[in-house]
């Protein structure tokens, strides 16, 4: 079955072609960071137009490097929230109307679930069950992942979720727009036991996490810094170099602390870590650092971290195959909890 995978949720327009005999076909990303970074962050109605402009261009150049036709296409996968409202309907009724046109089932994916099944697109695939942490900009969750659908929550942030944090941080910083991955080139150059930072919630037993301190103890040390009466241009330099790198180690260390807490409290082995931050350098050299303690660690490919269509054009794939599909009334969730997917 070939599956056509469009995901709007927020400043990336993602199209996939997935064949559940033959796997990835193709796919195709456009990000809007140039558009929205005049603003320092995503403008929803910019994030809506946007997507209305690439999403048939996309549409097409999948079809064509697929070396396949839309009549070809057998089901159409769209991410039906979490996300922005305006920018979830413009796939939704992209993915409608196509359906529709092809005479083709159409199905409403969850985020997140994308997310969470991404690895499955690598060669070396991991085993249900496994531990997700899926870090992203706005989620930062454990989940007991016992099989496609079948979803348990352990744990969640209770404020800022990790990407959130770095993005606030490196704006305090003065970085440029997204923040995240600006904060950790900054960090590359910085002692990373320069300034002391928390570690949140590492000394409570649950699997929940808080970001929202630690970016606060950032702020403090960095007004407490840039307040002396004498600091030159290259004490400060210096100064949010090391900043950057400590509040880095300070997420990576909650991070990779509570996954092993989950893989304990569960008994498994297998840890997939996925979602925008599943990228950052420092995160994965302390995950693979666990393989040593007989962990299991797996991650998407780089391009597919991020919101993409191939992750949506995946978990879709299968329930269409199963005969599951949407109802015709267009419908989008901007809050979704992820649970609610459990069969």
């Amino acid at each position: 079955m070939i599956t056509l995978g469009i995901e709007s949720s927020c400043d990336e327009t993602g199209l996939a072609l997935y064949c559940t005999e033959r796997g990835l076909l193709s796919h195709a990303l456009f990000s809007q960071v140039d558009l929205h970074a005049l603003y320092g962050g995503v403008v929803p109605e910019l994030a809506s137009r946007d997507h209305v402009r690439r999403l048939v261009p996309l549409t097409r150049q999948v079809c064509q490097e697929a070396g396949i036709q839309l009549a070809d296409i057998e089901g159409v996968a769209y991410t039906a929230g979490p996300g922005l409202a305006g920018a979830l309907l413009t796939g939704a009724m992209m993915a409608r109307g196509l359906a529709w046109a092809l005479q083709c089932p159409a199905l409403g994916v969850h985020h997140l679930e994308g997310h969470v099944l991404a690895p499955m697109l690598e060669p070396e695939a991991p085993e249900f069950p496994f531990i997700c942490l899926l870090v992203s900009g706005g989620h930062t969750q454990l989940i007991h992942v016992q099989a496609p659908g079948d979803y348990r929550l352990l744990g969640e942030s209770i404020d800022d979720a990790a990407g959130e944090a770095f993005d606030k941080t490196a704006k305090m910083l003065g970085l440029s727009y997204p923040g995240g991955p600006a904060l950790s080139r900054l960090a590359e150059s910085g002692d990373r036991a320069a300034v002391a930072l928390p570690r949140p919630m590492m000394d409570r037993p649950d699997l929940d996490f808080s970001f929202s301190g630690l970016k606060t103890a950032a702020i403090t040390r960095y007004k407490a810094f840039t307040g002396k009466d004498e600091v030159d241009a290259e004490q400060l330099t210096q100064f949010k170099a090391d900043l950057a790198a400590g509040f880095e180690q300070a997420v990576v260390d909650v991070l990779i602390g509570k996954s092993q807490r989950a893989l304990r409290q569960t008994g498994l082995s297998r840890l997939v870590i996925s979602g925008g931050v599943s990228a950052n350098r420092q995160l994965r050299k302390a995950a693979d650092a666990l393989v040593a303690d007989g962990v299991q660690v797996y991650y998407p490919r780089l391009e597919f971290c991020t919101d993409n269509g191939a992750m949506i054009a995946l978990a879709g794939a299968s329930r269409l195959q199963r005969g599951e599909s949407s109802d015709l009334a267009v419908s989008v969730k901007p809050r979704w909890p992820l649970e609610s997917l459990m069969v």
